[in-house]
C-alpha cells in the first residue's frame, strides 16, 4: 500500500531482509520493479529472490543473522550520513546564495 500511494517511476526503494526471502519485502521488490522503481536489497545468506530482483544489492556473505544484520545496520548508518551530508553541503551553499 505504502509503495503504490507514495512511490513514483525513478524512485528508489531499499530493502533489508537477511534471508532475501522475506514475502512482504519480495512484493515490494516485484511491484517497485514493474513500477519504474530502482531496487536496492540488502542481504544474506543466499540472498534469496530479492538478490535476483534488485537492480543493486548489497549481499553480506555470512550465514548468521547477527553478523548479517550488524553489517546491514552499518551500512544503513553510512547511507544516512550521506544523506545528511548531502543535504547540508547544500544548505550552505543556498546560504551563502553564491
Amino acid at each position: 500500500y505504502q509503495l503504490k500511494t507514495l512511490a513514483s517511476s525513478g524512485d528508489t526503494l531499499i530493502t533489508i531482509s537477511s534471508s532475501g526471502d522475506s514475502e512482504n519485502v519480495v512484493s515490494a521488490c516485484q511491484w517497485a520493479k514493474e513500477n519504474g522503481v530502482t531496487v536496492i536489497a540488502m542481504t544474506g545468506f543466499s540472498g534469496g529472490r530479492s538478490r535476483k530482483i534488485a537492480d543493486v544489492c548489497l549481499h553480506v556473505e555470512a550465514q548468521n543473522y547477527g553478523i548479517i544484520e550488524d553489517v546491514h545496520q552499518s551500512i544503513m548508518h553510512i547511507l544516512a550520513q550521506f544523506i545528511r551530508q548531502e543535504e547540508m553541503d547544500a544548505r550552505l551553499i543556498n546560504e551563502r546564495k553564491f
